[in-house]
């Protein structure tokens, strides 16, 4: 069991930076965190880089065979309004990993204003194995952030993602989130996807998109074996008030199940059925 380090205390921001014009440029708190996972000659998977950096804490725990685990821990509330955050993550030719998180992530209004952004990049080779599985990120009132994933695959690569969002805490409306998901196979754009919600996105809760509901997620699974047996259609739910959602095949070999729900909870359970194959 992994236990979530003491609160600490935030880091006074850097001094700002100079403009064009002379005048100072406010931002927040820059960080960026990377894993490395390589598997050795007997195939089991280590991690030769294991680099958290700020709010962003990493964690060893326990693995499953040959692949190795990782724990996102969240070491101080970020993102805040103009902090710059960062994740790479390698899993070299033949490597297992996977990466999950300790709490989910809130997006929250800071001192600094303008949005915060947070950025992904996953890199899977050959033979490798990624599964990369955070908990869900909450947009608070007053926030702004724009989050990306940038995922880069070999063609023999396996990748599972999942990614899951809600739209302000409890009671109250979300903040503004932009978020792009954008994957390459073998060179190839597998999947690009640009989302936006909250204040200033047109037509975010209409019927069109959420429907009124407040938590969204996708489960991308990307897997060599879909190029002989394609994943089938899927409608998911029991009906709009539980929440739905749908599992479909990607032009590759790929499969993609998008869900919509009161809450996160039922957003989880949806694409957890997604997964289940036929």
């Amino acid at each position: 069991m992994t236990l979530a380090p003491p609160e600490r205390v935030r880091p006074p921001a850097p001094g700002p930076l100079p403009t064009p014009g002379g005048g100072p440029v406010p931002h927040g708190l820059r960080a960026t965190a990377r894993i490395t996972a390589r598997a050795d000659a007997n195939g089991m998977t280590g991690l030769p880089v294991l680099d958290g950096e700020g709010p962003i804490a990493l964690r060893r725990v326990r693995s499953y065979g040959t692949q190795a685990g990782v724990c996102v821990v969240g070491a101080m509330s970020a993102p805040l309004g103009g902090d710059r955050l960062r994740i790479e993550v390698i899993a070299e030719d033949g490597a297992g990993l996977r990466v999950t998180a300790a709490a989910a992530t809130v997006a929250l209004p800071g001192r600094v204003p303008g949005h915060a952004t947070y950025d992904v990049e996953l890199t899977v080779g050959e033979g490798a194995r990624l599964e990369w599985l955070p908990e869900p990120l909450i947009s608070a009132e007053g926030s702004d952030l724009r989050m990306t994933t940038t995922v880069r695959l070999a063609p023999t690569a396996r990748l599972v993602l999942r990614e899951e969002q809600v739209l302000g805490r409890s009671g109250e409306r979300p903040g503004r989130l932009r978020s792009r998901l954008t994957v390459h196979r073998a060179g190839r754009t597998l999947l690009d996807q640009d989302t936006a919600y909250g204040p200033g996105a047109p037509g975010w809760d209409t019927g069109a998109v959420l429907g009124g509901h407040r938590a969204v997620g996708q489960l991308l699974i990307v897997d060599p074996e879909f190029e002989d047996q394609p994943a089938q259609v899927r409608v998911l739910g029991s009906g709009p008030g539980e929440g739905q959602g749908v599992r479909a095949p990607l032009a590759g070999p790929a499969a993609l199940t998008t869900a919509v729900a009161p809450d996160a909870l039922r957003v989880r359970r949806l694409l957890e059925a997604g997964a289940v194959p036929e």
